[in-house]
């Protein structure tokens, strides 16, 4: 299995970012996908996530601003990031737990290699 994810970058504060992610050798479409970051010296986070049904969750620190979508027949992932602020500077990764049940529940089993975003005031 394997992910890549692409489009990171430094933009200032207020900005937009999109952040993709394909998926190969694993069965996308029932996978729990989500994307993940982790800034220096604090822990790894998760910021969204949508199950195999489609449906997205999102921690409250990004609610409103940023958005995940799924292509289950380019086997690709999404973070539009809008409203950027300095605090969303991380490193992002995605991340994948194939599930029979297509539920977001469990460890991720795979996880990309990551993406640094970097946000200015």
């Amino acid at each position: 299995a394997q992910l890549v994810e692409f489009g990171g970058g430094s933009l200032q504060a207020g900005g937009s970012l999109t952040l993709s992610c394909a998926g190969s050798g694993f069965d996308y479409s029932s996978s729990c996908m989500a994307w993940f970051r982790q800034a220096p010296g604090k822990a790894r986070e998760e910021v969204a996530s949508t199950d195999g049904y489609g449906r997205a969750t999102y921690t409250d620190s990004v609610k409103g601003r940023f958005t995940i979508s799924r292509d289950n027949a380019k086997n690709t992932l999404s973070l539009q990031m809008n409203a950027l602020k300095p605090e969303d500077t991380a490193m992002y990764y995605c991340a994948a737990n194939p599930s029979w049940s297509r539920l977001c529940s469990g460890a991720f089993a795979y996880w990309g290699q990551g993406t640094q975003v970097t946000v200015s005031s």
